[in-house]
């Protein structure tokens, strides 16, 4: 986050984690949850550029959303953001939220900033009974961290296999996009011309997002099938 410019995240990963909206298209009264707040970034970019949608981030340290909102300009709760102070493993298993959520934005991590907190299978099963009948889950994960196979593998199985990861970026964080729902099968270009579409909305960095799916995700070549 630049304090000249608070709605918009520069980082190339955070950037990434709004890349569901390669997948679906943002409404009003879509709900996103956000594991890990962080400086609020994503909260303040979806709240700018995804008008309507509703934002529920969860986040178990009161300093840092206490940080947030008096050093990095995170509004208060209203009808579109609601933060939550709790676990973020307590509230995917709550059965209240179970298919509350089009989308799931995980970025959790430990007190180092070097590897995620929750990497378990229960974790990733809990998220994905969380996500509406049709979802997206974005997750930041650390390619250099000893946990990153482990959140992979528990990834797959949770989501049955239906994960895309992206190229590591200059600071070795990489995200996973995991899918819920009906079976995708598109050229990649139709992926391009939405991500030039999301470019021009919102002037995230996306023109080469469709290449780097294509080109590190296993049989994934010819066609988005997934």
């Amino acid at each position: 986050m630049r304090i000249r410019d608070p709605s918009e995240i520069y980082l190339e990963y955070s950037q990434q984690m709004m890349a569901w909206l390669l997948f679906l298209q943002s409404k009003p009264k879509m709900q996103i949850a956000q594991l890990g707040l962080g400086t609020g970034s994503l909260a303040k970019f979806t709240l700018e550029h995804c008008p309507g949608v509703i934002n529920t981030t969860v986040e178990l340290n009161p300093a840092v959303i206490i940080a947030a909102r008096t050093m990095f300009d995170l509004p208060n709760d209203d009808d579109q953001l609601k933060v939550v102070q709790d676990d973020a493993l307590s509230f995917v298993q709550n059965k209240r939220h179970q298919q509350q959520f089009d989308v799931l934005q995980v970025d959790l991590y430990d007190a180092d900033a070097k590897g995620p907190v929750l990497s378990s299978l229960e974790f990733y099963k809990a998220c994905f009974n969380t996500l509406k009948v049709t979802g997206v889950m974005t997750v930041n994960l650390f390619s250099q961290h000893k946990s990153f196979d482990i959140n992979l593998n528990n990834m797959c199985k949770a989501f049955k296999g239906r994960v895309l990861i992206f190229p590591e970026s200059h600071d070795c964080n990489a995200v996973a996009i995991a899918f819920k729902g009906p079976m995708i099968n598109t050229d990649w270009k139709n992926v391009e011309q939405r991500a030039k579409i999301i470019h021009d909305q919102t002037g995230l960095p996306t023109k080469s997002w469709a290449k780097g799916l294509q080109a590190v995700n296993a049989r994934q070549e010819e066609r988005l099938q997934i």
